[in-house]
């Protein structure tokens, strides 16, 4: 019975905390057309209007230009190597895929507060207490989503995103947004009845 509480418990803290810097991994989501006929495109080609798009929401100091020097790069490099894995290859007329990032990058904070687990009314004789914050983590979370356009319209989109620590190191940064990238075109093109 020891074993049992010891599991819901271990459960019950778990729920809701931040992604920490040193087990940070990349949740992959994939929405596609079912109607498009994936088998059909051969060729691809990055957004006539621009290859993406670098969303920050920060503080007023952030420097869109500074991030998108950095990341674009290699979003263009690893996302192009992958698809040619894939049999893709780059268009030199019309494209049967135009493919968008847009790479987004947001704070959250995780907060824990004491007797946040107890029920409204304790039926332990324990005396009520107004909850007091114990620990508050501001966490940096990134999404990348890379969009698969043919014609006017989304046929494939995925988002990969993860959490890490404000003082990460830009090659980790760099690894991080890689993995990304190859977690989210491993499900590219998708399976098809």
């Amino acid at each position: 019975m020891k074993r049992v509480w010891t599991s819901v418990l271990a459960i019950a803290l778990g729920i809701g905390f931040a992604v920490r810097p040193d087990a940070a991994s990349v949740k992959v989501k994939i929405n596609f057309d079912k109607a498009f006929d994936f088998k059909q495109a051969r060729t691809w080609q990055w957004n006539a209007q621009g290859a993406g798009q670098v969303i920050l929401a920060r503080s007023q100091m952030d420097d869109r230009e500074a991030v998108r020097l950095r990341a674009e790069p290699v979003i263009k490099d690893v996302a192009g190597a992958e698809l040619q894995r894939r049999g893709l290859t780059a268009a030199t007329g019309a494209p049967d895929l135009s493919l968008t990032y847009y790479l987004i990058m947001t704070v959250g904070t995780s907060a824990h507060s004491a007797g946040q687990f107890l029920p409204s009314v304790p039926m332990w004789g324990l005396p009520p207490f107004s909850p007091s914050t114990t620990a508050l983590e501001a966490v940096e979370r990134g999404t990348l989503v890379l969009d698969f356009s043919a014609g006017d319209r989304v046929v494939w989109r995925g988002l990969g995103e993860a959490g890490f620590s404000m003082d990460l190191d830009a090659k980790k940064r760099e690894a991080l947004l890689r993995d990304a990238i190859k977690k989210l075109l491993e499900k590219f093109p998708p399976k098809q009845k």
